[in-house]
């Protein structure tokens, strides 16, 4: 046993899944051809009966989904780009053709799970000693296709955790396609990858100091065209394609102010991501300037690979992925230091699904050297241990919740402390975990498992949300002298 008892206090706040929060994402039935056999057949309704039948439709879907008329609409235009019309429909029509070729997705009709929670960046309106925050979770749905949601709610003064009531609209948010790439960078992410040739560098070379993604699409098709001779085609097709898909895997995404923060959805947006955004592992990071900005370091997930990733924001409006380069970028369970650390970015990984380790960079995008900073030693951590989320700063050192895989593959939640100058330097560490599962979190997805992504320290008591039995979501307090006090 820990040698001082520590007090956890579990609340009785749960988040469950809610199969009513749901998309209208793209559906295409079959190959072209039966695409445009489905939109001959709306073309031959009389007008009269259009009219009717898109009310009705409307009536039924647009409770659940906002502006329901601009993703018929949307929807349309895209089919447009992929089959012939032979009139033009008139604007009813239009928008019938497009309720035709979109579904509903239940986005956590399965599992809400593994949160990470962030002071929010509005703090107006509060009462005194009250803190605002921001939680995303990781949903899935049909498929086991994970994505980010996000919750908000109030700490109160003594400690009572609030959590703001969701509402059943959410929204994916809109491609930003005239997004700028700064070259250096990019042209150092190819280099990363081994894609640096005679191709990538003509390409490069036509480009400026920034540029966009149309641009750089538009150069690569030049450089095909005019170097179209058979010898080393599929070298120069295999490298245009993963350039292309480079440039969709850093791209940048926004919502509109008007949603509510517990309306966005961050869904699997390229290709990387395909079978899910993982675990993400939010971190208010402060600048050298004094100013801040939101990480978040999470799993793309594609069908077979696991492939770690960065997601920044400073409003959580207007979101940017980046790939993650390096030798050291690999496995799951990335969690950013929230600042430079002698000026160098800090991160925790999990580079052989079995210990800890630390590393440094320059730049938040690459990393390359990990040392193995903690391996497993207590029963209840034996099999593995990881982080749950980014370091927190204390005046005794760097608090890291971990997690520890044990018998039967029992997940638990345990503590450990970093010198703030020198984190390779662990100072103290729980014997038992903080947080194991009790018998009313057995049951879930995956039975036995108690798993954060990020706690949040606030007038001197830790908040831990956490994820029970990848199924739902539920949060214990612990007042952090006692955590401290405990370490070995």
């Amino acid at each position: 046993m820990n040698a001082i008892p520590i007090n956890v206090k579990r609340t009785g706040a749960q988040l469950a899944p809610d199969p009513t929060r749901v998309l209208l994402r793209s559906f295409t039935p079959g190959d072209v051809p039966r695409l445009e056999r489905i939109v001959a057949g709306i073309m031959s309704m009389s007008e009269s009966d259009v009219g009717p039948l898109l009310a009705a439709i409307s009536a039924k879907f647009s409770g659940r989904h906002q502006q329901i008329g601009q993703l018929f609409k949307e929807r349309f235009r895209q089919l447009r780009e992929i089959a012939s019309f032979d009139q033009d429909p008139s604007e009813q029509r239009q928008l019938l053709i497009g309720a035709y070729f979109v579904s509903e997705y239940s986005v956590e009709s399965a599992a809400l799970f593994n949160p990470s929670m962030v002071a929010d960046p509005d703090q107006q309106g509060l009462p005194p000693g009250a803190l605002r925050f921001v939680m995303s979770l990781r949903a899935t749905g049909d498929g086991s296709i994970s994505s980010i949601v996000f919750r908000t709610g109030i700490i109160h003064a003594d400690h009572r955790i609030e959590v703001r009531a969701a509402t059943c609209c959410i929204v994916e948010p809109s491609r930003i396609p005239n997004a700028l790439y700064e070259k250096p960078l990019f042209e150092r992410k190819i280099l990363e990858l081994g894609l640096t040739n005679e191709h990538t560098r003509r390409v490069m070379g036509r480009l400026g100091d920034s540029f966009t993604e149309q641009e750089l699409q538009s150069t690569i098709e030049t450089e095909l065209k005019e170097c179209s001779t058979p010898e080393g085609e599929k070298d120069r097709q295999d490298t245009a394609q993963r350039l292309s898909i480079l440039a969709k895997s850093n791209c940048s995404v926004q919502f509109s102010s008007e949603q509510s923060v517990s309306e966005r959805v961050i869904f699997p947006v390229t290709l990387s991501q395909r079978n899910g955004i993982e675990d993400a592992r939010f971190v208010r990071f402060h600048n050298d300037d004094g100013t801040h900005v939101y990480f978040a370091t999470f799993t793309a997930f594609d069908g077979q690979l696991g492939i770690p990733q960065l997601l920044q924001t400073s409003d959580f409006l207007l979101f940017r992925f980046a790939t993650l380069n390096g030798p050291a970028v690999q496995n799951k369970g990335m969690a950013l230091f929230p600042k430079k650390i002698n000026g160098l970015y800090a991160m925790l990984s999990r580079q052989d699904s079995e210990n800890i380790y630390l590393m440094f960079s320059d730049n938040v995008h690459f990393w390359y050297e990990p040392r193995i900073l903690l391996k497993p030693v207590f029963p209840w951590e034996m099999v593995q241990i990881g982080n749950c989320g980014s370091p927190i700063e204390t005046e005794a050192g760097w608090l890291v919740l971990s997690h520890g895989v044990g018998p039967v593959r029992e997940y638990s939640i345990g503590a450990f402390l970093l010198d703030l100058d020198d984190p390779s330097k662990v100072i103290g560490r729980l014997r038992e975990p903080l947080l194991k599962p009790i018998l009313s979190e057995w049951e879930g997805n995956v039975p036995n498992v108690t798993y954060s992504c990020g706690a949040l320290l606030h007038d001197g008591e830790l908040f831990i949300p956490y994820g029970v039995s990848d199924y739902a979501t539920r949060f214990a307090t612990v007042p952090l002298d006692e955590v401290l006090a405990a370490m070995q």
